[in-house]
């Protein structure tokens, strides 16, 4: 203890040295201080700017979506009452048929009504086909397509309605069916693998989604080169045909909607061998 005492005693030569060495290492201490706040001010500041910068873009991009969508679709207070108020490239879009009306789609009647058969038939699907059944609902047509594709084939049942699916997972499993494939979508997209059909079906569905182009272009995405699209609607041309006016679509509205360059398909044909609806098809074309 005394040999420290005597360290720091006046009369000692040496304290003056350890004073100077003290006060170097002291102000050393404050530049490292000053040093490390200048830096952390630095970088905050950058962070700062960052930060502001990415903020600014995610603001960019989220005020670029209701524009965007703004100039796609208009809504109407007055608007047919079976409609949504919103519509799209002049047309209104249909309310969708829940779920508690499944029974209608069971109808005994409805084969005489729409010619299912032949509707399938003439959709010319071969053995080993990977379809998709936009809109499935219950899935009477979703069995038919499974029958023509066969065991080396598939088909994808697309609906928005859990509930739908769920009726029909019935029937897989009552009738032992191994290649059908159940898919929850949503308002946007089908949620089907790019290049993966051969032919996609919407029968009465099309006019009813909420979001056309943007599903239209996530289903044209799934699409193989040489594969189809078709679209059966009951035509709205015809005057006789009893159905309530959203419901219906025309040929050349079809036409008009699904021919957008974004969805780089080609109308191909126009099947009108059913009593009330067309079957519009198009195709995306091989490359050249």
């Amino acid at each position: 203890m005394r040999e420290s005492h005597s360290d720091l005693d006046p009369s000692c030569g040496s304290a003056t040295v350890i004073r100077s060495v003290s006060s170097r290492r002291h102000s050393v201490r404050i530049s490292c201080v000053f040093c490390a706040v200048l830096t952390g001010l630095l970088w905050l500041l950058l962070s700062r700017g960052e930060f502001l910068s990415q903020l600014a873009a995610q603001d960019a991009s989220t005020k670029a979506v209701p524009k965007q969508q703004k100039k796609r679709y208009v809504f109407k207070e007055n608007h047919d009452p079976n409609g949504l108020g919103k519509f799209y490239m002049g047309r209104e879009i249909a309310q969708v048929m829940g779920f508690p009306a499944a029974d209608w789609l069971e109808r005994p009647e409805r084969e005489e009504e729409e010619r299912l058969t032949e509707l399938i038939r003439a959709l010319n699907l071969q053995p080993g086909d990977v379809a998709a059944d936009i809109g499935a609902g219950s899935g009477v047509l979703t069995l038919k397509m499974a029958e023509k594709v066969g065991e080396t084939g598939k088909v994808f049942a697309v609906d928005i309605q859990q509930e739908m699916l769920n009726l029909l997972e019935d029937k897989i499993k009552d009738r032992k069916i191994e290649n059908i494939e159940l898919v929850l979508a949503d308002e946007t997209s089908p949620h089907l693998q790019p290049e993966s059909l051969d032919l996609a079906l919407m029968v009465d569905v099309y006019h009813e989604f909420a979001f056309p182009f943007e599903t239209m272009l996530e289903l044209s995405k799934a699409i193989k080169p040489g594969g189809r699209v078709a679209f059966v609607e009951y035509r709205r041309e015809d005057p006789k045909v009893m159905i309530k006016l959203v419901h219906k679509m025309s040929e050349a509205q079809i036409k008009r909607e699904i021919s957008q360059p974004e969805f780089g398909l080609k109308w191909k044909e126009t099947i009108k061998t059913l009593p009330k609806q067309h079957i519009v098809v198009f195709e995306r074309p091989l490359p050249e």
